[in-house]
């Protein structure tokens, strides 16, 4: 089992930032993927990024690519999510999710319990 717990959510204006942390513990050896999802009121869940530990190699949604950064740290088995030029439709709560393959849908096998975004106009 791969416990997950995110952090670093909260109230933004419209072109602010905020990082979100993504803390893994328990069997992380086991999962060479970890990933980000959104999920707005109303909606499916969207992905958002995803870092495969092995290789460093990145990967983001359309609707985030150029606005939005995924990294790790290693040492404290963290994966981070860096926000940048928030706008009002990026309001939702994100998901941190574990896996072994990077994949657009929201089937990983472990998920964090989720952090509220909400972006103000």
């Amino acid at each position: 089992q791969v416990q997950l717990v995110e952090s670093g959510g909260g109230l933004v204006q419209d072109g602010g930032s905020l990082r979100l942390s993504c803390a893994a513990s328990g069997r992380t050896f086991s999962s060479d993927v970890m990933g980000w999802f959104r999920q707005a009121p109303g909606k499916e869940r969207e992905f958002v990024a995803a870092i495969r530990l092995s290789s460093s190699s990145t990967y983001y949604g359309d609707s985030v690519k150029g606005r939005f950064i995924i990294s790790r740290d290693n040492a404290k088995n963290t994966v981070y999510l860096q926000m940048n030029s928030l706008k009002p439709e990026d309001t939702a709560v994100y998901y941190c999710a574990a896996g072994q393959v990077v994949t657009r849908t929201p089937s990983y096998d472990f998920w964090g319990q989720g952090t509220q975004v909400t972006v103000s106009s």
